[in-house]
């Protein structure tokens, strides 16, 4: 008896079914985004000194880890993508720094 199952390697380059977020976690992902954005919008127009670039980062933070994480895949994706990601937002980060060291000891 011929085994009519595909494995994962076997499926002829087509994505598995298990890699597609249901239409119900699309939607609340997309709830989510759009929450957050009126976070934002409501954050800008509270005066919140140092803090509002910090709370405006980490509120973009928060939707770049969903549109990455399930509308980009790489929650379902194989472990060397989110390798190649770490190590760029790693590169950004320490360019971000050493941009602001050097405004910081300007003379």
């Amino acid at each position: 008896m011929e085994n009519n199952h595909h494995t994962e390697e076997q499926n002829d380059g087509h994505i598995a079914e298990a890699h597609h977020p249901s239409y119900g976690i699309n939607i609340l992902v997309w709830i989510g985004l759009l929450s957050l954005t009126a976070i934002t919008v409501a954050v800008a127009g509270i005066n919140l000194g140092s803090l509002a670039l910090t709370v405006a980062l980490v509120i973009a933070l928060v939707k770049s880890m969903f549109v990455i994480n399930f509308f980009m895949h790489l929650k379902f994706d194989n472990k060397v993508f989110k390798i190649f990601l770490g190590i760029c937002m790693i590169t950004f980060i320490v360019v971000m720094i050493l941009t602001f060291f050097d405004l910081t000891f300007r003379i």
